[in-house]
């Protein structure tokens, strides 16, 4: 191959890539948490043959839970058995790629520093580091990252959570009902609490570990005049000592009643710092949440009562481009499994058209470039040094 002749094979090549528009990345997509969300989100991509990498760090808030409720086709399945199921069968796609790590950063790239002579800027691009310090680029990230329960440090509290001890009714409250039951809370809290519980629990003591106070209860009244008439229309009496410890005494997944259907016998024993203890089937509580993840504060994400705030923008999009949030991480209210597939469908969704209309315009301003501004930009770009160029291909 003569230099005038390589020259123009080098030419054809750069002015090809240059003509590429959109900055080549990892994967299309990064998804952030394996619980449903992710796992949906994954799912949709694959389904439209995106490239997509879910990465897992195996943290889930129902990962105490003994089963999953109110799941159309999965009631009473295991969570674990669940999120095996679905990996089994997304991995049938070729484009999707699990990736069992902590992403612990994310961060936005300028397209100038990865490709100066980009012809559109209508996309975003994201460099994930997991927790080995290998980093991946996605060109849209989703975020399934998760709720923390903020729990007391009641002794035993911790130990026995997701297991007779619960903060969903849907979830877990059909398998104790017409049992004795706890609720778990400050004072203002507990009137919504009641009312979610009261057609499956008739015997209700709402444990308020002495925020019943004077100011507490005036407030209370202020917001909600007739509350304590609520809770006597619910047989629901108040318990202000305070709390010592929650023992457990019978583990209601080993205890069956054959005569009763899907249900579950767990027995605690409540112990105060003063007085006779109390014993209890179950308990619904009434705690704080937290991020489980720091990756929406390093984004500077917007956020709404402790959540990522989704509702300014359709399609579970966040204040950032091309950053979506799904699951019960972001702000729509809704902390459930159906719901949290849902919202990772949602996002998949909205996430391809995204990119399809950013590869439709780079293929029109493509296009647009004729093929002699092409390659004059290419011998801007490589120069004009043939027998240089020539040279080093040699070696």
């Amino acid at each position: 191959m003569t230099p005038k002749s390589f020259y123009t094979f080098l030419l054809g090549l750069a002015t090809l890539a240059l003509a590429a528009t959109l900055p080549p990345t990892d994967y299309d997509v990064i998804i952030v948490g394996g619980g449903p969300a992710g796992l949906s989100a994954l799912s949709g991509f694959s389904r439209v043959r995106r490239r997509a990498a879910l990465f897992d760090s195996h943290e889930y808030r129902n990962g105490p839970t003994r089963e999953m409720h109110d799941v159309i086709g999965n009631d009473g399945t295991p969570p674990a058995k669940f999120r095996a199921l679905a990996r089994e069968q997304i991995s049938r796609y070729d484009t999707a790629t699990f990736i069992d790590r902590e992403i612990l950063s994310i961060e936005q790239q300028q397209l100038a520093d990865l490709e100066p002579n980009l012809t559109t800027t209508t996309t975003t691009v994201f460099r994930a580091t997991d927790a080995t310090g290998a980093s991946y680029t996605a060109r849209k990230i989703v975020l399934g990252t998760g709720l923390v329960d903020v729990l007391p440090t009641t002794p035993g509290l911790q130990e026995s959570f997701g297991k007779g001890i619960f903060w969903c009714p849907w979830c877990d409250g059909y398998e104790h009902r017409d049992q004795p039951l706890g609720i778990l809370g400050t004072l203002p809290h507990i009137v919504s609490s009641v009312l979610e519980i009261s057609t499956l629990n008739t015997d209700i003591i709402a444990f308020v570990n002495g925020s019943h106070t004077e100011p507490a209860d005036a407030a209370l009244t202020l917001q909600t005049p007739h509350w304590k008439a609520q809770l006597a229309a619910s047989n629901a009496r108040i318990e202000n000592r305070t709390i010592a410890a929650i023992e457990r005494v019978q583990d209601g997944g080993r205890v069956h009643d054959d005569r009763a259907r899907d249900q579950q016998f767990d027995v605690f024993r409540v112990r105060f710092t003063e007085g006779e203890p109390v014993l209890r089937n179950a308990f619904l509580t009434n705690f704080e949440t937290a991020q489980r993840s720091r990756i929406p504060a390093q984004l500077g994400l917007d956020m709404k009562d402790g959540k990522v705030d989704t509702s300014v923008y359709s399609g579970m999009r966040t204040s950032v481009p091309g950053v979506f949030a799904v699951g019960d991480c972001n702000s729509d209210g809704s902390t459930n499994v159906p719901h949290a597939m849902f919202s990772g469908k949602r996002a998949a969704v909205y996430g391809h058209v995204e990119m399809a209309r950013e590869e439709s315009a780079a293929a029109i301003a493509k296009r647009g470039l004729s093929r002699r501004a092409m390659e004059k930009e290419t011998e801007r770009i490589i120069g004009n040094e043939l027998e240089d160029l020539w040279d080093r291909a040699k070696v």
